[in-house]
């Protein structure tokens, strides 16, 4: 069967604006409330499946499901490291079960009411247990921009960039689900190169429009992960926000890169959009030239079209303004090949890894990825209410970030992933 038929419907009602269509199907993990165990399930429209308290039921007790408790353990690594063909087979079961046609879940209203919830009834939780994760700087638009402002507007891009995919690795403690409030961080900056340094809260609080994936099977050290297997080892995908302090990072990262400016939050939204739901919106991505060296060289259609935006909310503002609409499809580098150039060293891979994509900025002022960029440096301030302009980010100020693909007659889409900037605390 295929999952993404576009004229597959669900018993369950759902918008047609909804980003959670039964084309979908995104896992995550939830509490009902604060003192009950973290669950497992998928989004269908407003509602979630729980598949923790289906798995009782005896409905997922499929060949490769049956006995082994993926729905049970309140992450999604065990299920990451099963391997494609469980992937397939828990997904076509679940959209099985959640067919308009198919009565074994549509009519067993005990069932039914133990196993759905409305996802406003929930909270959120982190889905996966997340032991490393890297952070690409991929988006061509992005990095010229940057190395426009900071360097040689005629020379962007360093000699490398075209060669590799760049990345740094981040801190995977720091990462947290979205809704979760963000502290201005503190540290050293130098706003005078005539003076020392000083310490204190950051002034120029950015946010980066991201996306990331989880990968899937992992590896042995000294094993690497060739290109034309790469998306096997990749189980989904999320919205990523790297919050990025842009006067610490200035000071900093010469010689070795960002350290603090990026260490204190990384939000990443709670539905993992699994690789499935997205192949129908594979599409090229961008031409590369110089070609890449034979190892990051083969499958070209692995750019994805994930239309993305952000909108910005201050204390005193009605509505939040959208500030930027942006897509996967612009980045450089694709998702194969930042997994198969991680691991080329030898690096071991384990499931629930994040890799983030870096900053996804368009060829148009109003599709770049961050306030770096949309207000250039500072030198541009954006309006983006009657009264307010930013430059950076302000306390009070709630960020967010969305994305979906656009189907026939269907979308298949990430949510959100949001937070609230908060005062430093000195």
């Amino acid at each position: 069967m295929t999952t993404v038929d576009p004229t597959l419907k669900s018993f369950i009602e759902v918008h047609p604006d909804s980003h959670f269509p039964i084309q979908n199907l995104p896992y995550g993990a939830f509490r009902r409330n604060p003192d009950s165990a973290t669950h497992i399930g998928v989004a269908i429209g407003d509602q979630i499946l729980d598949l923790t308290a289906l798995s009782q039921s005896g409905l997922l007790d499929t060949p490769l499901l049956a006995g082994r408790n993926y729905f049970g353990r309140g992450t999604l690594n065990f299920l990451m490291a099963a391997g494609k063909a469980v992937w397939t087979e828990a997904r076509e079961t679940i959209s099985t079960l959640l067919q308009a046609d198919n009565p074994l879940l549509r009519d067993d209203e005990t069932l039914r009411r133990a196993a759905f919830l409305h996802q406003d009834a929930v909270a959120m939780q982190m889905p996966v247990d997340i032991g490393d994760y890297s952070d690409f700087y991929s988006s061509r638009e992005h990095a010229t921009n940057v190395g426009s402002m900071f360097r040689d507007p005629q020379n962007a891009l360093l000699p490398n960039w075209t060669w590799i995919p760049i990345a740094y690795h981040g801190r995977a403690s720091s990462v947290v689900i979205s809704g979760t409030d963000i502290r201005r961080p503190v540290g050293q900056t130098r706003p005078d190169p005539e003076k020392p340094p000083v310490f204190g809260p950051c002034r120029l609080l950015d946010f980066e429009l991201e996306m990331g994936f989880f990968v899937g099977p992992g590896t042995e050290m000294g094993q690497s992960i060739p290109l034309e297997q790469a998306i096997d080892h990749i189980f989904g995908m999320v919205l990523v926000n790297d919050w990025s302090a842009r006067d610490i990072q200035r000071w900093e990262y010469q010689p070795l890169g960002p350290f603090l400016s990026k260490n204190f939050a990384t939000s990443i939204s709670p539905w993992v959009v699994p690789m499935a739901a997205l192949e129908p919106f594979r599409m090229a991505g961008p031409t590369q030239n110089p070609e890449p060296l034979p190892y990051l060289r083969g499958e070209t259609r692995r750019a994805y079209d994930i239309r993305l935006s952000v909108t910005l909310r201050g204390e005193g503002m009605a509505a939040p303004a959208t500030i930027s609409n942006s897509n996967l499809r612009h980045m450089y580098w694709n998702i194969c090949q930042q997994l198969t150039h991680h691991s080329i060293s030898g690096c071991n891979m384990n499931p629930g890894d994040l890799l983030a994509s870096g900053t996804i900025s368009g060829p148009t002022p109003d599709s770049y990825g961050s306030l770096l960029e949309l207000a250039w440096r500072g030198t541009k301030p954006l309006e983006i209410a009657p009264g307010e302009t930013r430059s950076f980010l302000q306390d009070g100020d709630t960020l967010a970030l969305s994305g979906y693909c656009q189907g026939d007659g269907f979308r298949v889409g990430f949510g959100e992933v949001s937070g609230r900037i908060l005062p430093a605390v000195q």
